[in-house]
């Protein structure tokens, strides 16, 4: 029989992470606990720990902070691996999770091979940068909507009928009662200055893509704007790292689940890994090119044929199924530099 060994580290450390302090775990690759404690969450505590060990692979989870804390592991000559949690429930539903329970079993898990954790990827400052900038324009978008339904769902109280207008002119077409505009007056005047807010960052929007000539390529796609091509571009960052463009739709979640066993193999709903914000804008994008004044092209065909028979259910995969093949395009145009033609099975 042949013998399967594998390459363990000489050192390996589980490092959980919380708001003001990390829990770590030190371990031979003998499974042997050489150390254990627990140190402040600060780049100089971390720097003099890490820089004080010889060089060895540290087990840390996804979360808000493990960004940059992957970067000062690295720049101290340590190997880093960031595990999503949501592939480990020996941690997330472990029936005596604690802090150091969860640094431990990091570092046993360490101790295996890498790819087996399926390691999340470390995007580059610049790129945060950019994402945090799109998150904080889709909250404003989303602050603004609740305003708006505020003073909607408020003026039909008073048998005030709303106007229709979308909602960049919507502070300017309403007409306030007398009785309303001390408690409302403030609310227009705040969506004035989300309105300006928004052009802003629109305009940096615009900015960022012109260093990403690929998102002008996707711009092509109907339903694809700026918004879409950029949060795609810096959710991927590079396009290698996908060995085939089907791999991005499930990526991105927009690929079921599965659960066979056996003869039982049951139809499952998609999986909602992943970027959740980018799967939205995709799924968004994936409406305007089903909808009727949308222009003929592969994938309006495609979804059609899914929703012919005009149900609910049928439009919602239809949908899904549009949005993950939007995405494998887009990946698949970055590859090529291809100019999307919309037609080209028909073509063929």
């Amino acid at each position: 029989m042949k013998q399967i060994t594998v390459n363990v580290p000489a050192q390996v450390i589980g490092l959980d992470l919380s708001d003001e302090k990390a829990d770590f775990c030190m371990m031979d690759g003998r499974k042997k606990i050489l150390r254990q404690g627990s140190i402040e969450l600060a780049r100089p505590a971390l720097e003099q720990f890490l820089g004080a060990i010889e060089p060895s692979r540290v087990v840390l989870e996804t979360c808000g902070q493990s960004a940059w804390v992957a970067k000062v592991i690295r720049s101290c000559g340590h190997e880093v691996v960031v595990v999503n949690p949501r592939r480990l429930e020996l941690l997330t539903k472990s029936s005596k999770k604690t802090d150091r329970n969860d640094a431990r079993l990091l570092a046993e898990l360490g101790r295996l091979d890498v790819e087996m954790l399926q390691p999340v990827h470390e995007k580059e400052d610049r790129t945060m940068a950019i994402q945090v900038e799109l998150r904080a324009r889709a909250q404003l978008v989303c602050t603004r909507t609740r305003l708006i339904n505020l003073v909607r769902s408020s003026l039909k109280l008073f048998g005030v009928k709303p106007p229709k207008c979308s909602a960049d002119v919507f502070h300017q077409k309403i007409q306030l009662p007398e009785s309303l505009a001390p408690a409302l007056g403030p609310i227009l005047a705040i969506l004035a200055g989300l309105k300006a807010e928004l052009e802003r960052y629109d305009e940096q929007v615009v900015e960022h893509c012109k260093r990403f000539p690929q998102t002008e390529l996707f711009r092509g796609v109907h339903g694809v704007g700026p918004i879409v091509a950029l949060s795609f571009v810096t959710a991927i960052e590079r396009v290698e790292r996908f060995k085939s463009s089907r791999a991005v739709g499930a990526y991105f979640g927009l690929t079921p689940k599965k659960d066979q066993s056996g003869k039982s193999d049951p139809n499952l709903r998609i999986s909602k890994e992943g970027d959740g914000v980018v799967r939205s804008l995709l799924v968004s994008a994936a409406t305007h090119t089903l909808r009727r004044s949308a222009p003929d092209s592969d994938l309006k065909r495609f979804g059609r044929r899914i929703a012919q028979s005009g149900t609910q259910r049928d439009k919602g995969r239809a949908r899904i199924a549009v949005a993950r093949k939007l995405a494998i395009l887009m990946h698949r145009i970055w590859v090529t530099g291809e100019i999307y033609q919309p037609l080209r099975a028909q073509s063929k």
